[in-house]
């Protein structure tokens, strides 16, 4: 059963309605993409991707940004992005995961686990994400938020995600490819160094490109 969320001072249960947390969701998502390029600091670069950073607004870390060229087209890319049967397959630090609940519109409910990183020094996690896949330019938005849902399985410690989102255009140039802009702000919580959650996230979103880009060549 889930907690219900606060909206102005209300209780509200987001899944008896998902349209108003979908559209609040979104929204948070465009702003974000409209951030300017001055406010981010350079986390890390690879040959795949790029990845900035600033301080979140939702809370005591950082949200984070990552861009790069993916040579496929967007529905294909969101496809093994988005909950569904391909992401499991690809994402290695994805151990597993199952769709709670299913709305119209492109909305769900998935529970979902990751694996220990940096020589187990961030335990597996577990987070439980409601999630919107919509239109946007002439390409796809597919964003999610956690939720407080359930009791977090034994071995885990329950993760949060704050708005996170892909946007995913094709390139005018070059249809067949696309850029692929992702915003990230999960909170890992447990006792952790900040330095260690900082150096875990930059890593996992560059590692995140490579593995997708070679899950589409399969």
């Amino acid at each position: 059963m889930c907690v219900h969320l606060r909206a102005g001072g209300k209780q509200m249960d987001p899944l008896s309605n998902p349209a108003p947390l979908a559209s609040k969701l979104r929204n948070t998502l465009l702003r974000y993409h409209s951030i300017g390029d001055g406010e981010w600091r350079m986390a890390k670069k690879t040959k795949d991707a790029t990845v900035w950073r600033k301080p979140s607004e939702e809370f005591s870390g950082y949200l984070y940004k990552a861009q790069g060229v993916v040579e496929d087209v967007t529905n294909r890319i969101v496809d093994h992005i988005r909950p569904g049967p391909y992401r499991l397959d690809w994402d290695s630090l994805m151990t597993s995961m199952d769709i709670m609940e299913t709305f119209e519109e492109n909305c769900c409910v998935m529970r979902y686990t990751t694996a220990g990183q940096l020589w187990n020094i961030i335990a597996p996690r577990e987070f439980v994400d409601f999630s919107y896949t919509t239109g946007y330019e002439d390409g796809l938005l597919t964003c999610g938020i956690s939720l407080d849902c359930g009791e977090v399985r034994p071995n885990f410690v329950r993760g949060f995600n704050h708005p996170c989102g892909w946007f995913c255009v094709p390139l005018k140039d070059c249809p067949g490819h696309s850029l692929l802009t992702g915003y990230i702000q999960t909170e890992l919580r447990g006792m952790l160094p900040q330095s260690a959650v900082d150096t875990a996230m930059s890593s996992t979103l560059a590692n995140f490109y490579s593995d997708l880009k070679k899950a589409l060549k399969t």
